[in-house]
């Protein structure tokens, strides 16, 4: 009897323990070459096999800022928003020109480049594509820059492999293109690592960013946003810079832009900075007119990280609350595809109250880390399913979701 079997459980074992077979890996490299006269970059994608991706279908807007398209293989462009790659066997490289500066209609820009720095979104440098690669095939993808003569330095929010040379590893996406914020140029750079993340803090030389200030703050508040959220990034590049850039603060997955003159503590006791913060830890996206969980949880914990963090005392807290109550004074209703203030302010106040609620529920076992840690499981969250997470965490209806605010 056991002779009978001896054979097929040996080959049964064998085949147990050999190694699964790796999926075939295919080099993406992108080169981008900045031209500060022309206001320009120049953007070389170079497939190591052609024959592994049958085409890429470039989104490539209305605003007219690619052009000179070269291909090795065929480049069809029906339309200027669209246009499509298919690139030859072996080794294919496609060209292209890209404008850099992007101005907004009130001067300031979201972009831009001068004879000394460059300071944009790698989104921009390699437009959103559709892919059709073949099964199984892994693309392993970096960004090598070449800086005009007298640049120092390049920083991106992916990890270093070289000089002037990154890794682009997303594992969200089947194409992975370097997003995120860049900046190039004569810069001064501050680094620390907090965490797990390697933290880096970026600006032209000159620009007047209080690189210090930034990665002091950072410092007080991190512990506490580990706390809360269950991700942290391996590198983190915030960068900054003066007028005319946009007086605001935006966040990428890996990255973010604050302008040099946005405080690091407003007078109404939030942080712009710890807001963007909490975007990238947090990642949390909306749908169905509900822009106001996205906005509303990253201003709460721009709040609440600095209370727990020892900034902000108890009647400062209290005074924040009396604020935020004057500017939402207004609001009807939280749905919508974009937030304003003070629909945000209303969103972080019902925030404040669903928290009570839930800490007073569980004893103090439960509160809204809890809910936040289930929204960021989800690919994007809705009001319905913001409720039906919070309702499960309490184990009944809520009164504070009981409001006309969410209809």
């Amino acid at each position: 009897m056991f002779q009978r079997f001896k054979t097929p459980w040996a080959v049964l074992l064998l085949g147990l323990s050999a190694p699964l077979a790796a999926a075939p890996r295919v080099d993406v490299d992108y080169r981008v070459r900045f031209l500060p006269d022309s206001d320009q970059a120049e953007v070389t994608l170079t497939l190591e096999r052609g024959q592994a991706l049958r085409y890429l279908d470039f989104s490539l807007g209305d605003k007219g800022y690619y052009s000179d398209f070269q291909a090795q293989g065929e480049w069809l462009q029906s339309s200027p928003e669209h246009g499509v790659w298919r690139p030859q066997e072996g080794k294919a490289q496609l060209t292209y020109r890209v404008k850099i500066s992007h101005p907004r209609a009130n001067g300031r820009f979201d972009a831009r480049m001068t004879p000394d720095w460059a300071l944009l979104r790698g989104d921009d440098l390699v437009p959103a594509a559709k892919i059709d690669v073949q099964d199984d095939v892994e693309l392993v993808s970096r960004l090598q820059f070449e800086l005009p003569e007298g640049w120092q330095s390049v920083e991106t929010g992916w990890p270093r492999v070289g000089k002037n040379r990154f890794r682009i590893d997303n594992p969200e996406r089947r194409f992975d293109r370097p997003t995120g914020w860049i900046l190039a140029g004569k810069l001064g750079t501050r680094r620390a690592s907090l965490g797990k993340t390697d933290v880096a803090v970026a600006a032209p030389v000159g620009e007047g960013v209080r690189r210090m200030d930034i990665l002091t703050l950072l410092t007080f508040v991190w512990p506490h946003a580990q706390a809360v959220f269950p991700r942290e990034p391996d590198k983190l590049l915030i960068v900054g810079a003066g007028d005319p850039m946009w007086r605001g603060g935006l966040s990428a997955p890996n990255s973010l832009y604050m302008h040099r003159d946005r405080p690091l503590v407003s007078e109404n006791g939030t942080s712009s900075l710890v807001h963007e913060l909490v975007h990238v830890f947090s990642r949390i996206s909306d749908t169905d007119s509900s822009d106001w969980i996205t906005e509303g949880i990253a201003e709460y914990y721009a709040i609440e990280l600095m209370r727990r963090a020892g900034g902000l005392s108890e009647d400062r807290y209290q005074k924040v609350r009396e604020q935020l109550t004057r500017w939402s004074r207004k609001v009807t209703s939280l749905r919508g595809e974009q937030a304003s203030g003070p629909v945000t302010a209303r969103a972080v106040l019902l925030l404040q109250d669903l928290d009570a609620e839930i800490r007073q529920a569980s004893g103090n076992r439960h509160s809204l880390d809890d809910v936040t840690r289930g929204l960021m499981r989800l690919d994007k969250a809705s009001t319905r399913d913001f409720v039906q997470v919070s309702e499960n965490l309490l184990g009944g209806p809520s009164k504070v979701l009981d409001t006309r605010l969410l209809r």
